[in-house]
């Protein structure tokens, strides 16, 4: 199974603004699922084999570094 990144957009927003949707990604950024939020987002990558991972802060997202994600 490829990991795949569930994300919400706008991207990285430390302000609070409010969330539009949520993208599921690879390692390397590629869209791969558009969603109105994150539950369907998560389900989408498990039914097409992928590990689902979410950003422990919302601004804190760098997929280079492991501590940013948690497995779901």
């Amino acid at each position: 199974m490829a990991n795949v990144f569930v994300e919400p957009r706008p991207k990285g927003k430390p302000d609070g603004s409010p969330i539009s949707d949520y993208v599921v990604e690879d390692h390397a950024d590629h869209i791969l699922a558009t969603r109105s939020n994150q539950e369907s987002a998560i389900e989408w990558a498990k039914q097409h084999g992928h590990t689902p991972h979410v950003a422990r802060v919302r601004h804190l997202n760098d997929k280079a570094k492991p501590d940013h994600w948690r497995k779901v």
